[in-house]
This record gives structure tokens, sequence and C-alpha cells, in this order.
């Protein structure tokens, strides 16, 4: 019986967490926990990181994550500013930016490209200006992608599994892969391994 409360508490804090926006996508086909889908055009901050998948996902995790909680400008001609003495100067003041998901690592060569996806009420010229010249936002095109879905916790040994089972599933289409593979993760790392969420992913080009 005392398992039952702790077991609530948790699947209402999944189901939370669940309510984050997410990218909008249309779902094209669905073969088990493989999936077809279609995304939006959409911004994202990134940046890169050197070092193995954990570390650089956590590093990377944590300058972006100070990018949206705070250290920012607010972009020019549309910043709220607070007027100080004579001489008058102007003060940008930062923004909080909601947090979304998933969080994403992309191996280029030997670093890690982590990237959040921007709340879809921001455009580039809305969005608050990074204090740390190493995040940077960018526009990325509407694509198709082929998704694997699975749960648990995720070391470098099992992204690659999972990863060469999407590219696997994919070349049995005959579709032709654009770009490189990235893993998708959507929850904070206190989730209990069975109620996690991850994704392999990876552009392809449409017949």
């Amino acid at each position: 019986m005392r398992l039952i409360f702790p077991l609530i508490f948790l699947m209402m804090y999944h189901a939370t967490a669940m309510a984050t926006e997410e990218p909008n996508y249309t779902l094209l086909e669905q073969s088990g926990e493989f999936e077809l889908r279609v995304y939006d055009p959409m911004i994202v901050a990134e940046t890169l990181i050197s070092g193995d998948m954990d570390s650089a996902s956590n590093q990377g995790f944590r300058r972006i994550a100070g990018y949206i909680f705070g250290k920012n400008s607010a972009p020019s001609g549309d910043s709220e500013k607070i007027a100080m003495t004579t001489p008058v100067t102007m003060q940008a003041v930062p923004q909080k930016i909601a947090m979304t998901t998933p969080v994403t690592s992309t191996a280029v060569g030997d670093q890690w490209r982590v990237q959040f996806v921007m709340p879809s009420e921001y455009s580039m010229d809305t969005l608050p200006i990074p204090d740390d010249p190493t995040v940077t936002l960018r526009e990325v095109p509407g694509a198709h992608y082929a998704v694997l879905r699975f749960s648990g916790l995720v070391s470098d040994k099992k992204r690659a599994a999972k990863t060469a089972d999407l590219i696997a599933w994919v070349n049995e289409r005959k579709i032709s892969v654009v770009g490189e593979p990235s893993l998708a993760r959507y929850d904070p790392p206190w989730t209990l391994p069975f109620l996690r969420r991850n994704e392999v992913i990876v552009q392809y080009r449409p017949k």
C-alpha cells in the first residue's frame, strides 16, 4: 500500500511533463516503434561540445539551459528597457523562455551538437540574444524524418544499436537518408527508466 502513492505521484508527474511543448509534426506511417514524420519549421538553440556523449550532453544542456533561464539580452527594437540617470543609458532585461522537449544530441566529427527547440510563439526577431557566444540560434526548415522510439537509460552503445536498427528499417523501404542521426531525450534525469521516452531520428529524402 505504501508504494501506491509514490507511483501515482510519478505517473502524474510524467503526464505533466508530457504536456510540455514539442515540435509540431504530421505522422505519415507507423510500424511498431518506427515512424515516418513531417516536421514543421522550427527554431533551435544549439551549442557544440567536445567529449563523449554523456559529458557533452550534460555540458550542452547546462549551456542552453542558462540561455533560456535568463542569460540573454532582449532583441534590439523589442526589449523591455529601464532608463538610468543622466546621461540616459538603457539596460535590456533578460527573459526566461519556457522549456520544451526534446533535447537532441548529434555527433559532428569529434564533437556533439546539443539542441533545444524554441517555443513556437517565438521568431528569430523576437527571441532574446544569448549572452554566451557558444550558444547560437538557427532556423530549421520543415523536413521528413524517420524515428525509432524506445524507453530506458541511454548509453552510447544503446544509442548506436538503436540507430543501426533505424537505418536498417529505413533501408528496407529504400529511403535515402540525409545527414547524421540524432538522439532525442524527452524526460528529466530523475525520471524512472521505464517511463523515459527516447528517440533516434534521421532526416530522409521523400520519394
